[in-house]
């Protein structure tokens, strides 16, 4: 089945050229099939790969495709690892993303045929910038996905381009990404110049013999590209704005994409972040101060759709605490409960504005428990799974965080626990003033 590993990226870019260049021609029901489609044929040969993985005796190695940077003593090949980590968020982009698809195709029955089908090729990019993302064998490889789903979320955040507010935010996130990514760039070239290659194989392999501070300048700057990408302090004020664009592309965006970017590239480089423990501390510091900030701001919060995206932040500070406490299982644990209850809850909110006419105002909402039975218990299943109420999956992956922070200072697990109790409250406020009342 490894074999076939290059066919789960090719075949979302497949679905973007067809509908992107036929979209003047292709019919609503072809759109959909092609959209949807192709992501469910990656999800499948996913699930092949993943079960390959799983079984005993599996060791991973790079997946040769083509030469593609070669000069010099410089060899770039482009090349994908399949391991435990790149299989397991393959599953979580996949099919999460096949499931934000089908929604789609209802809640985006508005649209006129040309802009059905850009929107559904739009989304198929992302799928397959993601997906390159966590296959690449080098930072290199990472480095074009990592720009590829900053583009498609200027696309897609910006995608009724007709109203200004919503370009401003599209343009909002595209710079605020660019500042971010050129931390990750400067990074790449140090690691180019410090160990001669980009590989993950060759750099963590020569991370024990190098320098300390080397190696927390790398990481540092690592981290700088993650920060832009996964909404960290200071930059992270574009993803509440990023709530601009269509309902299910905020549940693409903060569910099972673009935002755990951050947290794959750092659980990838975890021998680097091992080594250098001050760039672990700056982690897990600025990882706690952006769960507790945002969370407080989620507090009063009227938007529907904002009080969903300041929790994103917060969760997404969880994971960095746990990465930079050293409990990387955790943290992409965390990443996978959290990206099937946040898409769950962006999609139950999508089913509420629909049907209050494209109302955000919860302050307007209330009683909609009889109106909407199936929304509204779906959403309350959310709401349970985020608060990390047992035996919801949030608990088993908060659980795991907040015993590792507790593990390294007392400070980072009182604080870890406020911040878990706040997510409890905005969110029972959310459904409260949405469904009861």
């Amino acid at each position: 089945m490894i074999k076939l590993i290059h066919w789960v990226p090719l075949l979302p870019l497949l679905g973007f050229l067809v509908n992107g260049l036929g979209r003047r021609f292709l019919s609503r029901s072809a759109v959909s099939l092609v959209g949807c489609g192709s992501v469910l044929g990656s999800f499948i040969i996913s699930l092949l790969v993943f079960l390959e993985v799983k079984a005993p005796g599996f060791s991973p190695s790079p997946v040769d495709l083509f030469p593609f940077i070669k000069t010099g003593t410089l060899d770039i090949p482009f090349s994908f690892l399949v391991d435990q980590l790149s299989s397991l968020f393959l599953l979580i982009i996949t099919g999460v993303g096949f499931l934000i698809h089908l929604y789609s195709t209802a809640y985006m029955h508005e649209e006129e045929g040309p802009h059905y089908a850009r929107y559904f090729a739009y989304l198929n990019l992302f799928v397959f910038s993601m997906l390159l993302l966590v296959l690449g064998s080098n930072f290199v490889i990472m480095f074009i996905g990592w720009e590829g789903v900053g583009l498609c979320s200027y696309l897609l955040i910006g995608y009724w381009f007709k109203v200004g507010e919503y370009t401003d935010a599209a343009k909002k996130a595209f710079i605020m990404n660019r500042v971010g990514d050129l931390g990750f760039l400067l990074a790449i070239f140090w690691m180019l110049g410090q160990f001669g290659s980009v590989g993950y194989a060759e750099v963590f392999s020569h991370a024990p013999e190098t320098s300390t501070g080397v190696l927390t300048g790398i990481t540092l700057l690592l981290f700088v590209g993650a920060t832009g990408k996964s909404a960290q302090i200071p930059l992270y004020t574009w993803l509440p704005d990023a709530m601009a664009g269509p309902t299910p592309v905020s549940a693409l965006i903060h569910a099972a994409t673009m935002v755990t970017a951050g947290i794959y590239m750092i659980a990838r480089a975890n021998i680097l972040y091992t080594l250098a423990p001050v760039s672990q501390n700056v982690v897990a510091i600025v990882g706690l101060l952006t769960a507790l900030l945002a969370a407080t701001i989620a507090l009063k919060q009227n938007d529907i759709k904002k009080v969903l995206a300041y929790s994103t932040v917060s969760q997404l500070g969880y994971m960095f605490l746990g990465l930079g406490v050293g409990a990387y299982t955790g943290a992409v644990f965390h990443v996978m409960t959290h990206a099937f209850f946040k898409a769950l809850l962006f999609l139950g909110a999508g089913s509420v504005i629909h049907a209050m006419h494209h109302e955000q105002d919860i302050r307007n909402m209330g009683g909609l428990k009889s109106k909407l039975p199936i929304t509204h218990i779906t959403f309350l299943l959310g709401c349970l799974a985020i608060a990390g109420i047992p035996p919801f999956s949030g608990f088993f992956s908060k659980d795991e965080i907040l015993s590792a922070a507790l593990a390294k200072s007392p400070i980072y697990y009182i604080l870890g626990v406020a911040g878990a109790l706040m997510t409890a409250f905005y969110m029972f406020r959310l459904y409260a003033m949405t469904f009861q009342g």
